[in-house]
């Protein structure tokens, strides 16, 4: 992958992957564009204790290693800690792997097969505490974990504009010029999705919606 210049302050990164070529090429990547790579594990149950020693900002976590899965070190760190961002980095693009890791606490999920420059957009996203996902797999969390009655509540364009503002589409301007309607129309859909799901802010409508499950 090329070498990229990295769009947000430095941060502190934990790899978590039973393969020492990957991990290798990973660091090298991160370290040349100026994140520092704290520690290095080669399976879940390093990944918790290296998470304790080095407390790093973000974890990029393999889902399938030996003597603890990227699942179950994920729910453990998460559930220690509130600084350390847990980002799947994995070849699976299986859904139930996907759903799974989002409910044990994952800020995202990353196939292996990205793209340098989308890869670190995705990590810019998680430092700034926004999840870290493809419109496509944000799509199908946004499927997969609304209610339907809460689903019921919103219009067709309502839905739409939440879809949006999960794949990190916030702006009123943005999401105007996506949807082709005024920011005026988009401030109207935007009050309206606040008040059906009783939320305050558009931060509080992705985090409800991914992390929350919208229930």
């Amino acid at each position: 992958m090329p070498v990229l210049h990295a769009r947000i302050a430095p941060v502190r990164i934990l790899i978590a992957d039973d393969h020492s070529l990957f991990r290798d090429g990973l660091r090298s990547l991160l370290t040349a564009n100026g994140h520092e790579v704290v520690a290095e594990a080669k399976n879940g149950r390093e990944a918790v204790q290296l998470a304790r020693e080095h407390h790093p900002e973000i974890v990029l976590m393999d889902l399938s290693m030996p003597e603890m899965d990227g699942l179950a070190a994920t729910k453990l760190i998460t559930a220690e800690t509130t600084q350390a961002k847990v980002i799947m980095l994995t070849a699976s693009d299986d859904d139930a792997n996907l759903f799974e890791a989002i409910k044990s606490g994952a800020q995202g999920y990353l196939l292996k097969n990205l793209e340098a420059d989308d890869f670190f957009a995705m990590l810019d996203r998680a430092a700034r505490n926004e999840p870290a996902l493809t419109p496509v797999l944000a799509r199908k969390l946004l499927k997969e974990f609304a209610t339907p009655t809460e689903i019921d509540a919103l219009t067709p364009r309502e839905r739409e504009v939440l879809e949006l503002m999960v794949e990190g589409v916030t702006s009123n301007r943005r999401l105007a010029k996506r949807l082709g309607l005024s920011e005026n129309t988009i401030k109207f859909h935007v009050r309206n999705i606040l008040d059906k799901l009783h939320l305050h802010n558009r931060a509080e409508v992705v985090g409800y919606a991914l992390r929350n499950k919208i229930v």
